[in-house]
């Protein structure tokens, strides 16, 4: 069976990439907003297995993310290697702004950030040229003032990347391929053959997002567009299509001379009328030629299809062929640490959440709301096919009144459902809590004990796409239906808002936590949990 190309090669939650080739691998980073650890990194030898090697930002001493609500953190990274070190450069909006890390081995340690100063706006990257300048490029508003919303332009400047102070004059050299542009952004620089080549992303993040890319003889000099712009965009077919938002896009050549392009698309599913996004933006890989000295991207289409082969030719994709980042099924937390795919919200804080004071479990001991942007206690995974099956075993001890965890299909503070387990008086409740724009709604409720503080319960999360089904159980083999047919689609970014992807996980809220606090008295242990897609469709079409 030949190899295949099979997309999304990150499926889920893995939006802006950025990839980079280093002694014959190759290495994508992606955005990951206000979640802990940040910025996962993956590999390929072969650009059809991904896997993943670490987060370059993996301890609390890197960046602080206090306060900050789901969609902020960290925008849209750019991943480098230039004389045996990688570099990582990115944006944390609302604290320290544009920054980047380095490192001398992919899998890290990553250095503590170094701050740009002066460095305006976001979507940062880096361009090494042969003569050994170092320049940032990035976006910003309109230095004369913005007449119009995303009136935006990317500029340039040299920079010493050894302190990462600005040198000389910044220079805006780009503001879109088409009249009136908004949000030129994520661009990259490459110097190919000799000519200067930009590639960006404009439009928008939403129903408009294109690929672009324009060229000059020199860096700082007058650049022009490819007439045939955009290279790459969905925004003609509708959101009856199978992919959408296509944009924000890096280029890269393999081990044998083909290029290829990352970049971002959402699969929408749901019925014909009304379809959306719950998984966000994922990461694509689409083949690329050069044609009149101009990239021409999956020629055969002009669209990202579901499999490639390595020449870059579409080819069908059968159910034989198995993803291409593969995470386990299940996790015993049989380990001391937590698995590098788990995400955490603004901070993983080791006393509240562990693997290692109980061997083979993890334990949640209560913290703040995951309603409010407070500490939280607090452990998902992503989304990654329209149908799944998300169940876990866990022991709760409560200890006061109001104390409460469970599962959580979380999409952001103010769109969420949780299945929870809460000590309400002298009962204990069952709940499936909707968090709707703000405010708390009790879907359904049921009480399941008196008098004990010590439950165990098995609670699972089944998706038939858009349809939700909610049950728990003593026994996983003998599960009650708690509730059905619950709308899915309010997990979708059409409908919550915001940059990010549905994850699905495990959370403890203390009815007495304190910020700032570390509380013992009321904690669940999670035995397993298991996350396993049911249905093996690429895309879901009108």
């Amino acid at each position: 069976m030949c190899a295949k190309i099979i997309n999304p090669i990150l499926a889920g939650f893995y939006p802006d990439p950025s990839v980079c080739v280093a002694d014959g691998w190759f290495y994508i980073v992606n955005s990951s907003f206000s979640y802990v650890p940040g910025l996962p990194i993956f590999r390929s030898k072969d650009c059809v297995k991904w896997e993943q090697i670490g987060n370059i930002i993996d301890r609390p001493s890197q960046l602080d993310f206090t306060g900050a609500g789901v969609s902020r953190g960290l925008f849209a990274p750019t991943i480098r290697y230039n004389q045996g070190r990688f570099y990582c450069i990115c944006t944390q909006v609302d604290k320290i702004g544009n920054f980047f890390v380095y490192a001398d081995k992919p899998e890290g340690p990553w250095s503590d950030p170094v701050v740009i100063e002066g460095a305006e706006g976001i979507d940062p990257s880096l361009f090494f040229d042969d003569d050994g300048t170092v320049w940032y490029v990035g976006t910003r508003p309109a230095p004369e003032g913005v007449k119009y919303n995303g009136n935006w332009e990317i500029w340039i400047q040299k920079i010493d990347i050894t302190t990462g102070k600005l040198l000389g004059e910044s220079k805006g050299i780009w503001r879109g391929a088409l009249r009136d542009c908004v949000w030129p952004e994520g661009p990259h620089i490459y110097k190919i053959n000799g000519m200067y080549y930009l590639l960006h992303a404009e439009g928008g993040t939403g129903p408009e997002h294109a690929v672009c890319v324009a060229r000059c003889e020199t860096i700082d000099g007058q650049w022009g567009g490819k007439k045939a712009n955009p290279i790459l965009t969905h925004r003609h077919l509708g959101m009856g299509a199978g992919v959408v938002y296509v944009g924000h896009a890096d280029l890269f050549c393999d081990n044998n001379g083909r290029w290829w392009m990352v970049c971002l698309a959402s699969r929408p599913y749901g019925d014909k009328e009304h379809r959306y996004c719950n998984m966000g933006r994922e990461t694509f890989l689409v083949p690329v030629k050069w044609e009149d000295d101009w990239p021409l991207v999956s020629w055969e289409t002009g669209l990202v299809e579901q499999a490639y082969d390595l020449f870059g030719h579409v080819v069908k994709r059968t159910n034989d062929d198995v993803e291409a980042a593969a995470f386990p099924v299940i996790d015993d937390f049989n380990t001391p640490e937590l698995d590098m795919y788990w995400l955490s919200l603004r901070n993983r804080n080791p006393e509240q959440v562990t693997c290692s004071e109980k061997p083979g479990v993890l334990r949640l001991y209560g913290a703040g709301p995951i309603t409010e942007p407070g500490e939280t206690s607090f452990v998902a995974r992503r989304q990654t096919g329209f149908s799944y099956e998300a169940c876990g075993k866990a022991n709760f001890h409560f200890a006061n009144d109001g104390d409460c965890a469970g599962i959580v299909c979380f999409q952001n503070e103010k769109f969420n459902y949780r299945l929870q387990v809460k000590l309400q008086g002298k009962v204990v409740l069952v709940q499936l809590i909707q968090a709707c724009g703000g405010d708390d709604i009790v879907l359904k409720e049921e009480v399941i004990t008196g008098g004990s503080k010590d439950i165990h319960m098995v609670m699972r999360v089944v998706a038939e796409k858009q349809n939700l089904h909610f049950q728990y159980g003593f026994d996983e083999r003998n599960m009650n239906l708690f509730a059905e047919h619950i709308d899915g689609s309010f997990l979708s970014v059409e409908r919550a808002g915001g940059f990010v992807g549905t994850i699905i996980g495990m959370f403890a809220t203390a009815a007495n936590y304190t910020e700032g606090s570390i509380q013992k008295d009321f904690y669940v242990d999670f035995d397993w949990f298991k996350y396993e897609n049911t249905a093996r469709s690429w895309v879901d079409k009108a």
